[in-house]
C-alpha cells in the first residue's frame, strides 16, 4: 500500500472495512465454538469460577501475545515489498542463503511445509465454521437436528459453485456483514458482563498463571482448545499485500479484538451465573427471539470466513506455481479490475470434495475441533522460524538481541500450542497432517523433478553464442516470418531449434530466444519486465521477468518488446512458437525412486498446456517431442 493511500482517510477507511470483511472472517467466527470446546472437550474441567476465569485469561493473553504482539507488531514487519504470507517470507529468507546450501534447503522445507499445511486449514475452516453456526438451530428445537448436516453440505456446494462466477459482487457485502457480526458479538457480550461484572477479573494474567500452576497437566492439554481462538491469525500476515499494515492494525485494535474479548467475557459471565449454558454458551447468550436471526448472521459470517481461506488456497497455489513448486494449472481471472481475484477449478473441486467428506465423517463441530489447530500451530512455528532469518537483518547490538529475545518468547508459545495440539493427532489432527504431507510431497517431487530434468537437458545442449555465429556464417534455407523458441536457459541452444534444423532444415528470417523467469518479489515493475539483447543480425534474446504473484503473459511481453526493438514486429499470422515437450522414461540407472518418477511423470502429463498458461495463440505453436531418461 502506498503512503498516499495510508494518509488518505477515505481510502484508509475503505481498506479497514475490506480488511474486516476478508482478513478477520476466520478468527471472527471462533467464539462460536472455542469456549464450549474448552469445557466440553477431552479435559475433565469443573465449571467453577476459578476455572472459568482461568480459561478466559488464557484466551485473552493468547490473543494479546500471539495475534496483537507477534503478528500485528512483529511478523508484519517482515514484508516482501508489501506482500506477506509464508511463501513470501520463504522467498525473503532465501535471499541470504547460497543456492543449494543446507541453509537454503531448510528454508525451503520450512516454507513449503507451512504452505502445505494451509490446505488442511482451508478444508477444516469451512466445515467447522458452517457446522458450528448451524448448530444454533438446536437451541430453538431439536426437531431440526437431522437437517444440520444436509443444510451444511448444501451451503458448501453453493459456496464452491459460486467461485467460478467470482467474488467481486459478494466482496462488497463482506465488510458490512462482518462489521454487523462483530457488533453483534460485542452487544451480546456486554449484556452478559453487566449481569456478572466479576468476569472482568480474568483480564489479569495472574488468573492464567494460577490456573497453570494449579493444574499444569490439564492447562497444557487445554491449550489445544484455547488455540481455536487464534485460528485465522496467519491470515493477518498473508493478506497484508491487499490491505496494508495500517488498515489491518486499525481494524484489529479498533473493532475485532474488543468485540472478540467482549463476547468471550460475556460467555464467561453467562457460565458464572448459568453453568448449564455450557452446551452452547454462544447462542444461549441471546434471547429466544434473537436465536434464529443470529444463526443466519453466524452462517453468513462463516461463509465469509470460508471464502477467505478458499481464496487463500488459490493464492498460495498460484504463488507456488510461479516459484516452481507446483505444475502449471488452469487459472481463471474472475475480475477485470482486481488482479488478485482468481479461480482455480482443480483446487476448488478438490476442496469441496474434501469438505463434504469431512462434514459427513466428523458430523459435529466438536468432533472437528479435535482436527482443528494442529495445522495452524505448525504453520505458526514455521513462520516464527523464518522470521528469525529475516527480521534481524540490518540490526546490531542490543536491538538485535532484544528482537531475538521476543521471537524466542513467541517460539516458546508456538511450540507449547503445537505440542498440546499434537496430543489430538489420533482424534482428528491426523487429517490436516495427511493433507499437508501429501501437498509437501507433491511440491518437493515437482521441484526436484524439474531440477533434474533441466540438468539432464543441459547435458546435450550447445553454447548459444558460438552456435549463432556458425549459423550466420553458414546459414541454412531461410523462410519468411519470426520464430520464437521458448527456453529455460539463456546460455544454451534450445532443443526445439536443433530438432527443427535437423528435420525441416530451414530457419526463419528472424529468430527469437524467449526465456520467462520468476523473481523472488511479488511484482516486477513494468520497466524492469523485459530485456532484449541482439545476438546477431537476425537473432535476438528476450528475457521476461515476472513476480511470484503475477501471471506470465507472452503477447503482452511481445508488445513491450516491439516498443523497445521496433524492427521486431510480431504479427500473429507471421509468428511461430517452437516448444519442447518432454516425455519421462526410466533410465538404466534411475536418478529418482520409481514412485517419485511416476508421480513426477503423472504431474507433468496433467500440467496445463504451455499455450494456455502463457496465453500463447495455440494455432501458432509447433511442439517438438523428445524422451528424457530420469
Amino acid at each position: 500500500m502506498s503512503t498516499s493511500q495510508a494518509q488518505d482517510p477515505k481510502k484508509l477507511a475503505g481498506l479497514i472495512v475490506g480488511a474486516i470483511g476478508v482478513v478477520y472472517g476466520d478468527i471472527g467466527t471462533s467464539p462460536l465454538y472455542t469456549l464450549k470446546e474448552c469445557f466440553n472437550g477431552h479435559v475433565a474441567l469443573d465449571l467453577n469460577p476459578a476455572n472459568i476465569l482461568g480459561v478466559l485469561s488464557l484466551i485473552f493473553w493468547s490473543l494479546m501475545i500471539v495475534v496483537s504482539t507477534k503478528y500485528i507488531m512483529f511478523i508484519m514487519r517482515a514484508d516482501n515489498r508489501g506482500e506477506g504470507g509464508i511463501l513470501a517470507l520463504m522467498a525473503l529468507a532465501a535471499r541470504n542463503a547460497t543456492p543449494g546450501s543446507r541453509k537454503a534447503m531448510w528454508i525451503t522445507i520450512i516454507g513449503l511445509f507451512g504452505a502445505a499445511l494451509f490446505y488442511g486449514d482451508s478444508i477444516i475452516t469451512p466445515a467447522i465454521s458452517v457446522l458450528s453456526a448451524l448448530e444454533g438451530i438446536s437451541i430453538v428445537s431439536h426437531t431440526f437436528d437431522p437437517y444440520i448436516i444436509p443444510i451444511a453440505i448444501a451451503v458448501m456446494v453453493a459456496l464452491f459453485w459460486m467461485q467460478a462466477r467470482g467474488t467481486a459482487s459478494m466482496g462488497k457485502l463482506f465488510g458490512p456483514i462482518t462489521i454487523a457480526w462483530f457488533l453483534a458479538l460485542a452487544g451480546l457480550g456486554i449484556a452478559q458482563i453487566i449481569q456478572a461484572p466479576e468476569v472482568l477479573k480474568s483480564l489479569n494474567p495472574l488468573y492464567a498463571i494460577e490456573f497453570f500452576i494449579g493444574s499444569p497437566k490439564i492447562a497444557f492439554i487445554l491449550l489445544g482448545a484455547v488455540v481455536l481462538a487464534l485460528t485465522g491469525a496467519e491470515a493477518l500476515y498473508a493478506d497484508m499485500g491487499h490491505f496494508g499494515r495500517p488498515a489491518i492494525r486499525y481494524a484489529w485494535f479498533g473493532l475485532v479484538l474488543p468485540a472478540l474479548m467482549l463476547n468471550y467475557l460475556g460467555q464467561g459471565a453467562l457460565l458464572l451465573t448459568t453453568p448449564e449454558a455450557i452446551k452452547n454458551p454462544f447462542y444461549m447468550m441471546a434471547p429466544g427471539w434473537m436465536v434464529m436471526p443470529l444463526v443466519v448472521l453466524a452462517t453468513c459470517a462463516s461463509i465469509i470466513a470460508s471464502q477467505a481461506v478458499i481464496s487463500g488456497a488459490y493464492s498460495v497455489t498460484s504463488q507456488a506455481i510461479q516459484l516452481g513448486f507446483v505444475p502449471r494449472m488452469d487459472i481463471q481471472h474472475t475480475s477485470e479490475r482486481e488482479i488478485g481475484q482468481i479461480y482455480m477449478p482443480g483446487i476448488n473441486w478438490f476442496l469441496l470434495a474434501s469438505v463434504i467428506l469431512l462434514v459427513i465423517g466428523f458430523k459435529t463441530s466438536s468432533n472437528l475441533a479435535a482436527a482443528y489447530g494442529f495445522a495452524v500451530t505448525c504453520t505458526m512455528v514455521m513462520t516464527t522460524l523464518l522470521a528469525f532469518m529475516v527480521l534481524g537483518r540490518g540490526l546490531a547490538g542490543w536491538k538485535k538481541y532484544g528482537l531475538y529475545a521476543m521471537l524466542s518468547l513467541f517460539l516458546v508459545v508456538d511450540l507449547a500450542l503445537f505440542a498440546s495440539n499434537s496430543l489430538k493427532i489420533h482424534e482428528g489432527g491426523w487429517f490436516p497432517l495427511v493433507i499437508g504431507l501429501v501437498a509437501f510431497i507433491l511440491m518437493t517431487t515437482w521441484k526436484r523433478g524439474r531440477k533434474m530434468l533441466s540438468a539432464k537437458l543441459l547435458e546435450g545442449e550447445m553454447p548459444l553464442t558460438g552456435f549463432v555465429e556458425s549459423l550466420e556464417a553458414h546459414p541454412p534455407q531461410r523462410v519468411e516470418g519470426i520464430s520464437i523458441f521458448m527456453t529455460a536457459n539463456t546460455d544454451t541452444v534450445p532443443h526445439a531449434l536443433l530438432h527443427n534444423l535437423k528435420h525441416n532444415k530451414v530457419l526463419h528470417e528472424q529468430v527469437v530466444f524467449l526465456t520467462v523467469q520468476t523473481n523472488d518479489i511479488p511484482y516486477v515493475p513494468l520497466k524492469e519486465r523485459v530485456t532484449v539483447r541482439r545476438l546477431g543480425e537476425s537473432f535476438y534474446q528476450i528475457v521476461a521477468t515476472f513476480g511470484f504473484k503475477e501471471e506470465p503473459n507472452i503477447p503482452a511481453v511481445l508488445l513491450q518488446v516491439t516498443q523497445l526493438q521496433p524492427e521486431l514486429v510480431f504479427d500473429e499470422m507471421n509468428t511461430s512458437f517452437f516448444l519442447s515437450r518432454e516425455t519421462i522414461v526410466e533410465a538404466k540407472y534411475p536418478s529418482m525412486s520409481w514412485w517419485r518418477r511416476r508421480l513426477f511423470s503423472l504431474m507433468s502429463r496433467n500440467a496445463t498446456r504451455v499455450t494456455n498458461f502463457f496465453k500463447i495463440p495455440p494455432n501458432r505453436v509447433v511442439e517438438m517431442g523428445m524422451q528424457v531418461e530420469l
